[in-house]
């Protein structure tokens, strides 16, 4: 495997906090907030043109795990040198789309980092309809395995996929590649846009090796609470 995987150490480090925020100024008072419980944050879309790159590569200098959530997909040589500049950033972790020669492209040009690359099997978002709407022969369940043993042929380092198919997506990449789970919610929580859910517990029961979580902390009244709350039914899994 060359698309280096990322092995947590304690709970806290499998926890990873989306900065689903509109400004960077939003996004360092939620660090500041759970400054001491979370060491882990993702950025994607919405925080990365609002000047989150900058920022993704402050925190990483300081010592902060970031997951950049870019979800790259174009030809080989475009994703390759898109991966090499982003190893520069010294982010934790990257997303690309589960396409073949994407993944192999992005693993080539990560070669010899720390950068683990992970996998986007099926958006947590969408469903059997969603599938058939744009074309795809399989289901939602039957594609991210597919997806998964492409991943791991590939060399990547990890999945992304719901913690619905992480038990599974689990048997097929072993213990070495990790398991990003987005889409959790704790019980009783609002799902928003979320198809595919489950919560913290029943995720890391299932095999995930790191849980998504940005909504139901980021919009609590209580950050710390919230995000505490979280990590204890992790760890009671």
């Amino acid at each position: 495997m060359t698309g280096a995987a990322v092995h947590p150490a304690t709970i806290q480090e499998r926890l990873i906090v989306g900065l689903d925020v509109p400004t960077v100024r939003e996004a360092e008072q939620v660090v500041r907030d759970l400054d001491g419980v979370v060491s882990f944050y993702k950025i994607g879309y919405q925080l990365a043109f609002a000047g989150g790159l900058d920022f993704a590569r402050e925190l990483a200098s300081g010592g902060t795990k970031v997951f950049l959530d870019m979800k790259l997909l174009d030809i080989d040589h475009t994703v390759a040198r898109g991966v090499e500049n982003i190893v520069k950033m010294g982010v934790a972790m990257l997303t690309i789309h589960a396409y073949p020669k994407a993944m192999q492209a992005a693993v080539e040009a990560a070669r010899g980092s720390s950068l683990c690359l992970l996998a986007v099997s099926v958006l947590t978002s969408m469903d059997e309809q969603d599938m058939i709407d744009v074309g795809y022969e399989y289901d939602p369940h039957t594609l991210v395995l597919r997806r998964s043993e492409q991943a791991l042929h590939a060399g990547m380092g990890g999945i992304v996929c719901s913690a619905a198919e992480a038990e599974a997506v689990r048997r097929i990449v072993g213990p070495d590649m990790a398991v990003v789970t987005p889409g959790i919610r704790p019980a009783g929580s609002d799902h928003g846009d979320q198809k595919r859910v489950m919560t913290p517990a029943q995720a890391i029961r299932g095999g995930a090796s790191h849980l998504v979580v940005a909504r139901p902390i980021i919009g609590a009244a209580d950050r710390r609470a919230a995000t505490q709350e979280i990590l204890d039914e992790m760890r009671s899994a």
